[in-house]
């Protein structure tokens, strides 16, 4: 992912999440020298995104969007493939994450890639009230 395109992954975030973070959130991240963030294009156009923060042996992802017209497509596919590419090529030992316990498109789609339920973290999220269920995959 580029400064120029942190504009449009704002928009996606907008319309794929009740809190999205800001364009000031997604350029101060994408400045950290911890974080990897990829975009994923189709037919021209941003389709979706994946980041994490790389500390120290693991990675902490942090979203997953993936804009409605191009879902079930394989963009979240391939931009999850990317993370878990990324962390091998590095030496990292395990990957982690959080999804809403309600989205089950999401937790298959990281079940699929090795991803186990490790634990809850009650009400975590807002807009509505919901708990996370805490995934990880070791490597």
């Amino acid at each position: 992912m580029t400064a120029a395109e942190a504009e449009e992954v704002a928009g996606i975030e907008s319309r794929c999440f009740a809190a999205p973070w800001s364009l000031s959130s997604l350029l101060e991240s994408l400045a950290n020298p911890m974080g990897v963030y990829y975009t994923a294009r189709a037919d021209g156009a941003l389709a979706g995104y994946a980041g994490m923060y790389h500390i120290v042996d693991v990675g902490f992802i942090n979203n997953v969007a993936v804009d409605a017209p191009f879902r079930r497509i394989g963009v979240g596919s391939a931009l999850v493939a990317a993370l878990v590419r990324y962390a091998g090529q590095n030496g990292l030992r395990a990957l982690t994450l959080e999804a809403r316990a309600s989205n089950k498109a999401a937790i298959a789609l990281y079940e699929g890639f090795g991803f186990r339920q490790a634990g809850i973290r009650k009400n975590y999220y807002t807009l509505p009230a919901e708990d996370a269920l805490l995934l990880t995959m070791e490597l």
